[in-house]
């Protein structure tokens, strides 16, 4: 679209860009359908659940039946799971982000790894760093249990540190292997969970550089965060015997609707921006009911929010590396021009909600 925002908004005129970005899910692919027969799920209720989530298909590590029965898996084959998962899909995503601007792993000066899927110490960014030939000096962190939104939160940390490193190479890894994290407990609770997360990894490369222009990718021009925490038990693990499950209020999607704007808002509002100034939006594939919701209270049309109904269609809820898929359909897509303004947002457990301004 065009408006007066393209002259009124203070663009910067340096920072640091999101200038790749690639992603990955397991090869093993599976309909709603079969999840239900593999889980030998027959309640109606459940199986509602299931066929009226909007979504198609998903990527999963399944541990296949024994002699017609589910294997109970022990809390370290779901942590074995959980890294070989990693080191599988994460593994795909960096060279698909780093190979388009002709780099490598020994190109990386700083290396974000993200999950909340399994606890490992060392944590994911050592073991990658093992596996794909990092340099041995590379600076790292890891971002351990901040849920679906983390990938946010790790993008300030990022775009802030390349900002004061001008040229050095960033690189974040989101890494989600839901299906090390699967309780099989006939609760309508724990179905609603079973039938949402899929198995994904997405990687973006940043850089602060004088050379990159618009079409390198956006800078992050701001971000916004948004805690509740009269609502801090509405996402959450707990734990079902011995095995962490993941817990979702039945009202999350309403709840996320009510103070989605309060955030947006906020970070619009800083800028004398407001929503109908943004040309793109990217926003964590939640769920068919928190997309409707954020679409209602942001008086979204459904162009808007194409990229994330598609991801949740064809791959379900990714946790933190969801946002990652909807801004790669985006640069896919081709239809960004400069100056183009973009809105990313991301929700998990706090109850948290997460938003940045991106600028091209």
């Amino acid at each position: 679209m065009t408006s007066s925002r393209h002259q009124s908004f203070a663009r910067p005129v340096s920072g640091a860009r999101l200038v790749s970005v690639g992603t990955a899910t397991p090869s093993s692919t599976y309909t709603q359908q079969q999840i239900l027969e593999w889980a030998h799920e027959t309640d109606p209720k459940i199986e509602r659940l299931f066929r009226n989530s909007h979504i198609a298909q998903r990527h999963l590590y399944l541990t296949a039946p024994v002699d017609g029965g589910l294997p109970d898996e022990t809390n370290q084959e779901l942590i074995d799971k959980h890294l070989r998962g990693v080191l599988d899909i994460g593994p795909q995503a960096i060279p698909r982000a780093l190979a388009p601007l002709g780099l490598a792993p020994t190109d990386v000066d700083f290396f974000l790894g993200i999950t909340s899927t399994g606890l490992l110490c060392p944590g994911i960014t050592a073991h990658i760093i093992k596996a794909m030939g990092f340099r041995d000096d590379v600076k790292r962190a890891d971002i351990v249990g901040m849920g679906c939104n983390a990938a946010m939160n790790g993008l300030q940390l990022m775009t802030g540190w390349c900002q004061t490193q001008p040229g050095r190479i960033g690189v974040m890894l989101c890494v989600e292997i839901c299906s090390a994290a699967y309780t099989l407990n006939r609760s309508l609770s724990t179905a609603v969970v079973n039938s949402l997360f899929g198995d994904g990894a997405g990687a973006v490369v940043i850089r602060s550089d004088a050379r990159d222009g618009w079409a390198d990718g956006p800078v992050m021009a701001d971000a916004e965060s948004f805690i509740l925490t009269d609502a801090i038990d509405a996402m959450k693990y707990e734990l079902d015997g011995s095995k962490l499950s993941f817990f979702l209020e039945r009202n999350i999607p309403y709840v996320i609707g009510e103070h989605v704007s309060i955030p947006v808002t906020r970070l619009l509002g800083r800028h004398g921006l407001e929503v109908s100034d943004i040309d793109h939006w990217m926003i964590h594939s939640g769920g068919k009911k928190v997309i409707d919701a954020i679409a209602q209270h942001l008086a979204l049309p459904d162009h808007a929010v194409r990229h994330t109904r598609s991801i949740l269609h064809d791959y379900g809820n990714m946790s933190s590396s969801a946002v990652l898929f909807s801004f790669d359909e985006l640069r896919r897509e081709g239809v960004i021009k400069a100056r183009d303004l973009g809105v990313m947002i991301a929700m998990g457990p706090g109850t948290s909600i997460e938003a940045a301004l991106l600028a091209w």
